[in-house]
């Protein structure tokens, strides 16, 4: 985790400071490995490379968090490591359902990078996750239940709480997976949790329908980027 401070505030003299005073932007995991073409690609994953650019240049929120999907060779999600066993199947894990995935965002290789079209200086915090061989991570409040039946913490909650920000707005990749477990974990710690819907993308569109359903059913805003001021 590497961490940068300061505080960003827009340029224009009409950005609503007490809209967004308590409110932090978190970017998941746009990263190459998720894009077309890449390792694990999510549909249509780049069209919101142009957009996320520039809603970080703008500086909207007083705090920004990437996260950083960073997984060691041999990573136990990894369909490659369980003999007979195809990416996107589902397999019993610790005693819950754990998704099989293509070999992905390994440490230090180039699909693991944040997105080299975005302009990453606006970001206060870079969180690397499912970075233990063991457990994997998909949230960027908490990890994925682990050998214990615990969901180990990231430490984001605490940091952004330190921060007095009350609600979260997310971005990013996956949006039926990394991007719907964050808000679920931000509402379930107490925040108030935001999807910025055009400014993340689905594994699968097939998805969108059961995400949306469960964004409605907790009561999670689903918002649009050109709202935000």
């Amino acid at each position: 985790m590497s961490l940068t401070y300061g505080l960003h505030y827009a340029a224009d003299p009409q950005w609503n400071l007490a809209m967004h005073r308590h409110a932090a932007l978190i970017v998941v995991d746009v990263q190459p490995d998720f894009m077309p073409g890449g390792a694990l690609a999510c549909h249509e994953g780049d069209a919101i490379v142009p957009g996320i650019d520039q809603l970080l240049r703008r500086r909207v929120f007083r705090q920004t968090v990437a996260t950083q999907d960073w997984h060691p060779r041999g990573h136990i999600s990894f369909a490659s490591m369980h003999a007979g066993q195809s990416p996107f199947q589902a397999i019993p894990l610790y005693g819950y359902p754990q998704t099989l995935w293509p070999d992905h965002c390994v440490q230090n290789t180039p699909g693991t990078a944040l997105h080299p079209a975005i302009d990453w200086s606006a970001a206060d915090l870079v969180l690397r996750k499912g970075n233990h061989l063991d457990v994997d991570s998909y949230s960027a409040f908490r990890e994925n239940h682990g050998p214990d039946g615990q969901r180990p913490t990231t430490g984001l909650a605490g940091w952004l709480r330190e921060r007095e920000v009350r609600e979260i707005y997310a971005v990013g990749l996956a949006r039926d997976v990394c991007v719907l477990w964050t808000v679920q974990d931000a509402l379930a710690l107490g925040f108030r949790a935001h999807v910025v819907w055009d400014l993340t993308r689905p594994v699968t569109p097939e998805s969108d329908e059961a995400t949306r359903a469960t964004l409605n059913d907790l009561g999670i805003d689903i918002v649009h980027s050109a709202d935000l001021r």
